[in-house]
């Protein structure tokens, strides 16, 4: 019991995305989800942390030398 209301309530939203007309704005979204070759990606804590495989006291450096 008490199920009524909230199926009816996505039954409502079924039928509003299954038949309603919706105008997108193509533009807009290919420049929301556009790549420009200006915008690289920095890792600003890249330079902080010393790489795993550059550590010197990693047990494989030890007994590989």
């Amino acid at each position: 019991m008490g199920r009524g209301r909230q199926k009816a309530k996505h039954t409502k939203i079924a039928r509003e995305l299954k038949y309603d007309t919706y105008s997108v704005n193509y533009s807009a979204l290919e420049r929301e989800l556009g790549h420009h070759s200006e915008d690289e990606y920095v890792d600003k804590w890249a330079d902080q942390y010393n790489d795993e495989d550059e550590d010197e006291t990693s047990p494989l450096s030890s007994s590989q030398a």
